[in-house]
Parts: structure tokens; sequence; C-alpha cells
């Protein structure tokens, strides 16, 4: 379980340019919810995940995760139970390492700095057999540069590789938002797939309504550094595109 409680954090307090980011957070997110954050630029849904992932620091509040207070640790630290991924498929890979390696280092991203996972048989097996799950003929392909991929196929990829250390909470940040529709349905499809696989917790931004409206168990808008709408499956069921759309008129 996640929890925000009363988090608060201003950028560049007492300055001519403070922005106040988030007023006063409270958020439960269950374990194993699939949460969709929407809002208009500024309205702190990055700063939100920018909270949970480590990346920065609260002005105040408490962040728990499992009942661990994790509000002063650091991104790394957090890695444990948090995996992230960006909108720009070029970040998160190693573009001049083959398929193979980039899921090496994904998997000792969170172990032991004694432990080291080698690229044997038994390895490459385990990876071709994840990466056949997708359907887009990698599996056999292992020896490639990540660098020769198309961005669709390398955030996919990003995407098998961030739950490959029994990760427990995926955070999208607009994954779709640099790809083609048809790159974009594949990822999501990937997403959503996963995130049932392995019962993860998962919150998604995006500013593409149709996929606020198709995936996710629970609807989050933010506005202006607070959470305006929180919407379970069933209220979100009832919501129509165009109805959405409105809240941004």
């Amino acid at each position: 379980m996640i929890e925000f409680s009363n988090v608060h954090k201003t950028f560049n307090k007492g300055q001519p340019s403070e922005v106040v980011a988030l007023r006063d957070i409270k958020l439960v997110i269950n374990k194993g919810e699939f949460v969709v954050i929407i809002g208009s630029n500024g309205s702190g849904k990055t700063t939100l995940l920018n909270m949970l992932a480590g990346a920065e620091m609260c002005s105040s509040g408490k962040i728990l995760i499992d009942g661990v207070d994790v509000t002063g640790l650091p991104e790394y630290k957090r890695s444990r139970w948090v995996a992230r991924v960006f909108q720009n498929p070029m970040s998160g890979t190693a573009p001049d390492l083959s398929i193979l390696d980039n899921f090496r280092l994904a998997a000792i991203r969170t172990s032991a700095k004694t432990l080291r996972i080698g690229v044997n048989d038994v390895f490459r097996k385990q990876v071709m057999e994840q990466v056949a799950m997708l359907g887009m003929n990698l599996e056999n392909k292992l020896d490639l540069p990540m660098g020769a991929l198309s961005g669709g196929q390398r955030q996919a990829l990003t995407l098998l590789m961030s739950v490959m250390d029994k990760t427990d909470i995926l955070l999208l940040d607009e994954p779709t938002a640099a790809l083609d529709p048809r790159a974009a349905d594949l990822v999501m499809q990937t997403a959503d797939k996963l995130i049932k696989q392995y019962n993860l917790t998962a919150l998604l931004i995006t500013h593409h309504i149709k996929d606020a409206k198709t995936y996710g168990t629970r609807l989050i808008q933010m506005q202006t550094g607070i959470i305006e709408r929180d919407l379970n499956t069933a209220a979100k069921e009832l919501l129509t595109v165009q109805e959405m759309f409105g809240w941004f008129v």
C-alpha cells in the first residue's frame, strides 16, 4: 500500500519564482491498483510521481510504502519497491549494449553490490521466454544492440525489464508520448498485461484521454496541485471520453 500523508511541495520557496506544485496531498493506493492520473500541464502529476520515486523530496508531509516511512529515502534506496518508465524510449536503456546485456543490467538493479548475474545459458533462456511473451519476434535476436530497435520495441522491453527484479510499484510517466499510435498501443497493451500478470501497483500519467478511459482501475484528475477527482472502477466506467474532455474546457 502507498500512502501520501499531507504531502506538500514548493519549488523556489521565498523567491519570485516560487511555485506550489502539490498542496497537502492525502492519498491511499492499495496493492494491485492501477491508477491513471490526468491533468493539465503544471497540475502536479509528474511532481507526485517524483515524490513517490524519491527524485524530489517533500517540503512537508510523509510518504509510506507498505507501512515503511520512505519520506527521507533517496531514489536509489526506493528502487527496492519502485521502478519507473519515462516518456522518452531512449531513456532507461543502454543503446550500445545488446538486448541481453540490458536485461542483465536490469536484473541486478536492486541487488547487493557483491552479487553478479552472469549472461549464461540459463539467463539467456529466461530472457528469451520473457521477451517471447511480448509477441514482437525479438526472442531470437537478443544479441542485437538496443539502439537498433524502434522506439516502441525499446519501450516495451523497458517495461519488461522494469518488472524483472520483483518490483512492487510501477510508475509510467507518459510512456507513449514520443511514440506513433501503433507503437503506443503496443506499449499500453504490454503495460496492462504486465501489471495484471505481476499484480503490480501502478501509476500512469497520460495526456491521452482514450487511454485514461480504457486502462486502469482508478482515475485521478489533478489540477493546481490538488486532486480534483478520484474515481473508482465503477464510476470510471460510467464516464464518456467526451465528458472527460469537458473537464479541461
